[in-house]
């Protein structure tokens, strides 16, 4: 990065520090801060519209579509995150494959399954041989926000479900009444009043969405956590030019600081957001605005 890194050991604490900082793979640790970001704005909407989906087919008045909802939100919420995290990665890159095998390769005569191996033809491998980097990293990205989604989804879906359940009835009745069908007092009536009641939960889960992005490094993305522990290990002269003892420590430190951060500014947005959505409500957040104006 800097003229005067050519040889690190003839450099002062400073130099010295500042090159360390500036290496290819800090910027590759300062990156994957902006990876993790990506993340969340591209989960939270999929994974409120997945919660969404699944709290209206929990209320569907048909019995197929309500025993789908329902189940969805009790089989992800019953199992432990990180198994579903697991799962959800290769089940879904095999399904996708077995999609494109049997699109691609229809005069295939062996079996897919051999044994424990999982075996399509070469054309249908997800991504291809030949794809550049770029795509192998991109493709498991999109495998994490998907399974993030799936998880978080269900959660949500439980959260809508009962802010729903919460919008009193007689205001749906009133509008059966004035002759709205059934669509119509859904999202007439219902879906604007539903989001006082569920904010609080939503707030909750996107607070567990944020403290859950470290999984990322478990589903083979090259995320803050992955960088903290690569940078932060034991250097010695003997394998880079910046030798070092164990900092990850101070890495860590680091990465507690930004999670911190990060959800001191969630929680201000989630607080405005509150009193915009309670003003004129007749809740206690409602209530206790119309005192405060008074």
């Amino acid at each position: 990065m800097f003229s005067f890194c050519t040889d690190p050991t003839t450099l002062a604490d400073w130099q010295w520090m500042a090159c360390y900082l500036t290496t290819g793979k800090h910027m590759a640790f300062y990156a994957s801060f902006g990876t993790v970001l990506l993340l969340l704005a591209v989960t939270a909407p999929l994974a409120l519209a997945f919660g969404f989906a699944g709290a209206a087919a929990a209320r569907s008045a048909l019995l197929p579509l309500r025993w789908f909802g329902k189940s969805y939100i009790a089989i992800v919420r019953g199992v432990p995150d990180i198994a579903f995290f697991l799962f959800f990665v290769i089940a879904l890159d095999q399904f996708f494959e077995w999609i494109r095998h049997q699109a691609l390769c229809p005069d295939w005569d062996q079996p897919i399954r051999q044994g424990n191996d999982f075996v399509v033809c070469a054309a249908a491998k997800l991504p291809l041989n030949t794809a550049p980097q770029w795509m192998h990293e991109g493709y498991g990205f999109f495998l994490a926000v998907l399974t993030f989604a799936i998880v978080f989804g269900a959660f949500s879906a439980n959260v809508l479900f009962g802010a729903m359940r919460a919008v009193p009835l007689a205001q749906m009745e009133t509008a059966a009444a004035y002759g709205m069908s059934t669509r119509q007092s859904f999202w007439r009536i219902l879906v604007p009043q539903m989001w006082v009641y569920a904010l609080p939960g939503l707030s909750n889960l996107w607070m567990v969405l944020i403290k859950s992005t470290p999984l990322l490094f478990l589903l083979g993305v090259e995320d803050i956590v992955y960088w903290a522990r690569e940078l932060g290990g034991t250097k010695t002269s003997r394998f880079t030019d910046y030798p070092h003892g164990d900092w990850r420590m101070w890495y860590f430190l680091g990465l507690l600081v930004f999670y911190l951060a990060f959800t001191k500014i969630s929680e201000i947005v989630l607080d405005r957001l509150t009193r915009r959505l309670n003003h004129g409500q007749a809740t206690s957040g409602g209530e206790k605005l119309r005192r405060a104006a008074a």
